[in-house]
C-alpha cells in the first residue's frame, strides 16, 4: 500500500449504519481534507455526526465533513439529487451554525434528479408488495434509477433545473408515465409540475453546477474524502437479492471517478464496520439476536414506516468478509461503536455459519447480473444460523484479524472526539494533513 496516498474512500462493509458519517468527519479533521465527494445514493442516506460541542446533524446529501470549517461538498454524477430534500437539510445546517451550506456545494450537472413523482411511485409499489416488502426508504431512489435505465433521454438531470421549459416537459412526461404504469391519475403522484419548477429554479440559482473537468481539477489541488452511502451488503450487483438498493455501494464508483481524473492509485480504501452487525428492514441477518435490542439502544436509527425495524445481531465476520470480496478488497478498517461490548455482555463474534447442511466460513459473490444465484444465496442465508460465537477479549483486534485488515481508526462513542487513529502504516494518510 502506498502510504503517500492523498485521498480516502469510505465504504460501509455491512448493511449501512456502521458509522460512515463520524468516520468521514474525523478523517476531514485529521488529514486536512477540503472537500467530501459523494459517489452513490441520494437523499435516503442518513449519516449521523455529533460534534464535540454537541451539535448533531443527519447527513443525507451534504458531505459528512460539513461541520468542519472550510470543508465543501461535491455531488458527483453518480448521486441521485433531490433538491427539495437538499433544501430541508441545508436549513438544519444553518440552524446549527453552518454559515452557507449551498455556497459550499457543487453538483455535477449530469447527476439525475429525484422528484416527488419518483418518491410517490416508490411508495405505491412498496405498498403493493404487502408482506413481501424489500425494505425501501420510500424516497424514490429505485424509481429514479429504473426510469433513467428505461428512458435515458428523458430522465431529468441537475442541469435541466437551469432550463425551466425543458424541465417542465420532462417532469410532465415522467409523471404521466409513472401514473400510467401504476394505473393512477397523475394528480395522485404529487404536486403540479409548475409547483416543482419553482423549487428547482431556486435550486439552480443557489448551487453551482459543474462539468466533467471539475473533479479532476479538485483532486489535483486538494485532499478529498469520498463518502459512500448505504452498505456493500445492499449493493445492487452483489447484495442479497431482492433486499438490495438501486445503487453501487462498493468502491467502484469512486474508483471510476479517480481513474477519470488521473488519480486511480491515489486513494486509500477504508472499510467501516460496527462492533456488532445491524440492518434496517427485511432480509438476511444471520446473527440477529433480539436480546441485544434492549441493551444497545439506537438514538439515531429509529424504525421507519418504509425501511422497517432496526435490527441488531452479533458481529458477523462471514457477512463482512463477503462484503470485502464483493468490493474488491480494502486497504484498512475503521471499527465503530466499540463501547457496545461493555454494555452488552452477551455480545459475541460469529466466524462461521451452519449453512445449507454444512459449516461455512466464507461466501462467494455471484457474478454481477446473476440474480438467480444471488436469490439462492439469500434463501440459504434466511435459513442459516451462527456456528461459532465467541467473545474476544479485544474486539477491535479480533475484528481486524477476522477480516484480515489493518486498523486505521477505532471509535468508542458518538462524538467525533471519540474516534482514535491507530499507529501503523495506514495512519500516515490521516497524519499527512
Amino acid at each position: 500500500m502506498n502510504i503517500r496516498q492523498r485521498h480516502a474512500v469510505v465504504v460501509d462493509l455491512g448493511f449501512g449504519d456502521a458509522g460512515k458519517g463520524a468516520t468521514v468527519d474525523r478523517l476531514c479533521r485529521s488529514m486536512g481534507a477540503t472537500t467530501v465527494v459523494r459517489f452513490n445514493g441520494g437523499a435516503q442516506a442518513a449519516h449521523n455526526v455529533v460534534a464535540d460541542d454537541g451539535r448533531h446533524h443527519t447527513f443525507a446529501q451534504f458531505g459528512s465533513g460539513s461541520l468542519v470549517p472550510g470543508v465543501r461538498t461535491h455531488l458527483s454524477r453518480f448521486v441521485l439529487v433531490d433538491p427539495l430534500a437538499l433544501a430541508a437539510e441545508a436549513r438544519h445546517l444553518v440552524d446549527i451554525g453552518h454559515p452557507d451550506p449551498f455556497g459550499a456545494l457543487t453538483v455535477d450537472r449530469r447527476a439525475l434528479l429525484t422528484t416527488p413523482y419518483h418518491a410517490a411511485a416508490n411508495r405505491q409499489r412498496e405498498r403493493a408488495r404487502g408482506s413481501g416488502r424489500h425494505g425501501s426508504c420510500g424516497m424514490g431512489i429505485g424509481e429514479t434509477a429504473a426510469y433513467a435505465l428505461a428512458h435515458p433521454e428523458d430522465a431529468p438531470t441537475v442541469g435541466d433545473s437551469a432550463v425551466p421549459a425543458r424541465l417542465a416537459g420532462l417532469l410532465s412526461l415522467l409523471r404521466d408515465r409513472l401514473a400510467g404504469q401504476l394505473g393512477l391519475p397523475a394528480a395522485h403522484l404529487g404536486p403540479p409540475v409548475e409547483d416543482c419548477l419553482t423549487a428547482y429554479r431556486a435550486f439552480a440559482q443557489a448551487v453551482r453546477f459543474t462539468d466533467e473537468e471539475h473533479l479532476a481539477r479538485m483532486l489535483r489541488r486538494e485532499r478529498v474524502v469520498f463518502e459512500g452511502a448505504q452498505g456493500v451488503l445492499l449493493d445492487e450487483w452483489h447484495g442479497f437479492h431482492p433486499y438490495t438498493t438501486w445503487s453501487t455501494t462498493t468502491f467502484a464508483n469512486a474508483r471510476t471517478l479517480l481513474a477519470e481524473s488521473g488519480a486511480a492509485d491515489d486513494a486509500l480504501r477504508l472499510g467501516v464496520v460496527r462492533s456488532y452487525t445491524t440492518r434496517h428492514g427485511p432480509g438476511p441477518l444471520v446473527t440477529e439476536d433480539a436480546a441485544l435490542d434492549a441493551v444497545l439502544p439506537e438514538p439515531h436509527n429509529a424504525s421507519g414506516p418504509w425501511q422497517g425495524g432496526f435490527r441488531r445481531g452479533h458481529f458477523d465476520a462471514v457477512a463482512h468478509r463477503y462484503a470485502l470480496r464483493a468490493a474488491g478488497g480494502a486497504d484498512a478498517l475503521a471499527v465503530t461503536h466499540l463501547d457496545a461490548p461493555a454494555r452488552a455482555h452477551g455480545l459475541r463474534l460469529c466466524d462461521a455459519y451452519d449453512f445449507a447442511g454444512g459449516e461455512v466460513r466464507d461466501l462467494t459473490p455471484a457474478p454481477p447480473g446473476d440474480f438467480d444465484r444471488r436469490q439462492r444465496l439469500t434463501d440459504h442465508l434466511l435459513r442459516a444460523h451462527p456456528a461459532h460465537l465467541t467473545r474476544p477479549p479485544h474486539w477491535a483486534g479480533a475484528i481486524s484479524e477476522a477480516l484480515a485488515l489493518p486498523l486505521l481508526l477505532t471509535s468508542h462513542g458518538p462524538r467525533t472526539g471519540d474516534a482514535t487513529f491507530l499507529p501503523g502504516p495506514c495512519s500516515a494518510l490521516a497524519q499527512a494533513g
